[in-house]
């Protein structure tokens, strides 16, 4: 899932259950399945047996639970479908990267997290079945930033997109009120419409009248990866070149971000700690960067409580947190039907499925059409049009290069840098030259 941050299979896919669980479409329906009779191959192996197919994943992908292997085993009786997981993508991704590289101890088909997928296409691509000309594939039913992601150097596509994590901002509107700036989703965007310097001044209003105990937004990197997210280059240019320390629009992020801390518009949160979820369930905050899977992490925080009381508004610019491909290893013994099985689960219908079920929000732009996607709309948040909302920030994504050390980069800016400064008040330039400093450490350079 995302840009990087943390691993999927900590919390992201988990939680988004619970966004799957309350959607609300209007009259949506899930796509229909095609006939077995349209869809049946007959894929047994040498011997004439039933061949089985594995999954390999990271968390909770959700593939499983929205009935997607069922699903296709009804279309295919000659497929068996299993899955095997992981929880924690830091434990999973090492060792597929130990199985691709000794060719044994392989899925048929692999997840592989966005944070993780330019080192894979990098460092495995001859280890990797291309996908791009597997009939059923069709690019133009994705996102062009998504496809690119998935597609390397030499322009074959060796990964299919799942889902995306879409950016908007969710906020409480009873402190909002409180705090005399405007409740409707839309007048809120309009507060910080096309420049996150709108959301700073929004926090400044907001700290005018702050009720007692709340600050405006989360946590300084919550701010500073949220920016980041919407740059046109973020952490490695074109040419594939580290250029954290150089890009204008990573120093530009850090400093607005280091700008919410040093003039009091943070509650001072580390993400994804007890402490910053005690904090959704104590009204401590009121706005926090959303991609889409975070409706599901709010809602499970905050609470009964919490219903009809937060919102999702816009926000100031499109960006992408989260996000996984699929991969089928050529060591693997049956090719060809599992990158059939590939393609099959990332197509439009499919990831307009899951959504409706499990709230992973499609990479495929051609689900946005589908009433699954384009009438969803979320109940605990106010009945937020979720579907178009992020079907809208998704299309507007700018298509950013992607590192190998995307995650690694990330991490380090959030929970070394900038956590220091919004915690402890750390100068924002001695901190980025000791976060420029551990980053180089880091990646031994």
């Amino acid at each position: 899932m995302w840009s990087g941050r943390r691993s999927r299979g900590a919390y992201g896919i988990a939680l988004a259950l619970l966004l799957g669980a309350v959607l609300s479409a209007g009259c949506a329906t899930d796509p229909a399945e095609p006939s077995p009779a349209a869809a049946r191959q007959r894929s047994v192996d040498e011997d004439g047996r039933r061949i089985t197919l594995t999954v390999g994943v990271f968390g909770t992908f959700g593939m499983e639970e929205a009935g997607l292997y069922d699903a296709y085993m009804r279309l295919h009786p000659d497929i068996a479908v299993r899955q095997t997981s992981l929880t924690r993508n830091d434990v999973y991704y090492p060792q597929l990267l130990t199985h691709l590289t000794a060719g044994s101890g392989l899925a048929d088909v692999q997840a592989v997290e966005v944070g993780n997928i330019a080192e894979v296409l990098a460092t495995q691509a001859d280890r990797l079945v291309e996908l791009g000309t597997v009939p059923g594939v069709d690019r133009r039913a994705f996102l062009p930033w998504k496809w690119a992601q998935g597609t390397g150097r030499d322009g074959r596509t060796r990964a299919l997109g799942t889902d995306i994590g879409p950016q908007a901002v969710c906020y409480r509107k009873d402190l909002f009120a409180r705090a005399g700036l405007p409740t409707e989703r839309g007048a809120v965007g309009r507060l910080w419409a096309g420049d996150w310097r709108g959301y700073l001044a929004a926090g400044l209003r907001y700290r005018e009248r702050a009720p007692e105990g709340t600050a405006f937004t989360d946590s300084a990197s919550g701010v500073m990866a949220a920016v980041t997210a919407s740059a046109r280059v973020r952490f490695y240019d074109a040419r594939g070149r580290l250029v954290v320390a150089e890009n204008p629009a990573v120093r530009e992020a850090w400093d607005l971000a280091a700008a919410f801390a040093r003039r009091g518009l943070t509650a001072r949160l580390q993400q994804f700690t007890p402490g910053w979820d005690q904090a959704f369930a104590n009204g401590r905050f009121a706005t926090v960067a959303c991609p889409a899977w975070m409706l599901g992490y709010i809602q499970d925080k905050a609470g009964p409580a919490g219903r009809g009381r937060w919102d999702v508004a816009a926000a100031p610019r499109p960006g992408s947190w989260g996000g996984s491909f699929l991969v089928v290893p050529a060591a693997g013994r049956h090719r060809e039907e599992a990158a059939r099985l590939a393609a099959w689960l990332t197509a439009p219908a499919q990831q307009a499925r899951l959504f409706a079920r499990r709230g992973s929000f499609p990479s495929a732009s051609a689900a946005y059409a589908l009433p699954s996607v384009a009438g969803a709309r979320h109940p605990y948040f106010g009945d937020a049009p979720v579907g178009a909302l992020f079907a809208t920030a998704a299309r507007g994504v700018p298509q950013a290069p992607v590192g190998p050390k995307d995650a690694l980069v990330a991490q380090t800016l959030a929970d070394v840098g900038m956590l220091q400064i919004d915690q402890t008040g750390r100068d924002p330039d001695e901190a980025w030259r000791a976060t420029m400093k551990a980053l180089d450490n880091a990646l031994d350079r």
